[in-house]
């Protein structure tokens, strides 16, 4: 680990601060923050396709997609553990930990959640069935529900498709996101790396079980407040999650030239492959993505911390993406509601889509540097300087 400091970039908002105002601040592992970046277009993509799948993931392009998600659970362990475990001991509680989590964190579920409130009067589509009978009052208390992530049972949500949070879908996952810090910094540190490694062994079995034996042979899921949402949720988020701070603690790298480039190339291939096994031989899709997140997404990550070289242009596009990696897939899923629904309904084949798609993405991603610049940064800031201690204190990642 003696080597962390050299390998980085620049002072790090991830590697938040400890009580003691003149700690120096972390840097980034930048590379790490890019292939977030990477993972976030990925989603965006995987989205606007799914609107010609009609609900069957054998016809989905960009088939695994969704696997970001488990990628950012490890990289999110990743940078916990490289940001807070050193601070515990220097007398950071656990109440400085979570706010330290919700000013990096929150900000962006508060906007989320109005970006879908104020765009829900365009979806008004026949694949979602409840919201004619919506009212007004109904959509102000789901989204001041969403500011502070109070999750819906299918029966109280308001669009039919039985999220957690109806006006923006993918912050289900920041959910167990929270659910992951809070038994990190609730006990869960303090495990030895053996038994750190047994958990996530343990972990990396109900993953397997998920998958292979499961009824369908992926992971999709996790946003739904029902037995089966609630276990694949936890499912998802306790091995990746844990395996990234085992990963960070055991200090393991890997050195490749090109790192950001290589990384980048294995995940976008591993996002985007066709599904295996077709609907007979379900197990075998479950293979594989068990092969992503228990042993792939590490090796990227081992890869990707291992990069010295903090200069040039790739790191700079590594940069600026990892900047609006969080802000994007926050905030894009608002716009595809709105794609999905026309698609469905005006039966939009996809070439005729595509040039609409492409309007989208572009969409999504100024809209998600429009919020960074404007909203995100600055509201971090001054929600740091009121809440956590000592001038020179930055916000954590």
């Amino acid at each position: 680990m003696t080597q962390q400091t050299s390998l980085l970039a620049k002072p790090s908002s991830d590697a938040a601060t400890s009580t003691d105002a003149a700690t120096p601040a972390k840097s980034h592992y930048v590379v790490l923050d890019g292939l977030r970046g990477v993972a976030s277009l990925m989603v965006v993509v995987f989205h606007l396709f799914e609107a010609y799948a009609g609900g069957n993931p054998q016809k989905q392009i960009v088939n695994h997609g969704y696997l970001a998600v488990d990628f950012f659970f490890l990289l999110s362990g990743f940078v916990i553990a490289y940001a807070y475990d050193d601070r515990w001991a220097a007398g950071m509680g656990q109440w400085g930990f979570y706010k330290r989590r919700l000013v990096r964190l929150q900000p962006m579920i508060v906007m989320g959640s109005l970006i879908g409130a104020t765009l829900l009067a365009f979806q008004h589509f026949s694949i979602f069935p409840k919201l004619e009978a919506v009212s007004a009052w109904q959509v102000a208390a789901v989204m001041l529900l969403g500011f502070v992530m109070i999750p819906l049972t299918p029966s109280a949500e308001i669009r039919g498709w039985g999220e957690i949070y109806p006006l923006n879908g993918p912050a289900w996952s920041l959910f167990y996101e929270y659910v992951a810090n809070i038994l990190y910094a609730a006990g869960l540190r303090k495990l030895s790396n053996r038994a750190l490694g047994v958990l996530a062994g343990l972990a990396a079995l109900a993953l397997v079980h998920l998958l292979v034996f499961g009824p369908r042979g992926d992971v999709i899921g996790g946003w739904a407040l029902d037995a089966g949402g609630v276990r694949i949720g936890l499912t998802r988020v306790l091995f990746p999650f844990f395996a990234g701070v085992l990963l960070m603690r055991l200090g393991k790298r890997i050195k490749v030239g090109g790192a950001f480039a290589v990384c980048s190339l294995l995940l976008v291939v591993a996002l985007a492959l066709p599904r295996f096994g077709g609907t007979e031989r379900l197990w075998v899709n479950g293979l594989y993505e068990a092969f992503c997140v228990i042993v792939l997404f590490p090796l990227i990550v081992v890869i990707g911390a291992g990069e010295k070289d903090a200069d040039g242009p790739s790191v700079r596009i590594a940069r600026f993406f990892g900047d609006l990696s969080y802000p994007l897939y926050i905030t894009h899923y608002p716009l595809i509601y709105i794609y999905t629904g026309w698609v469905v309904d005006r039966k939009v084949p996809a070439g005729q889509g595509a040039l609409v798609g492409a309007g989208v993405f572009v969409a999504a991603v100024t809209i998600a540097y429009a919020c960074l610049k404007f909203y995100d940064e600055p509201v971090r800031r001054w929600l740091g300087g009121k809440l956590l201690a000592g001038p020179r204190l930055r916000t954590p990642n």
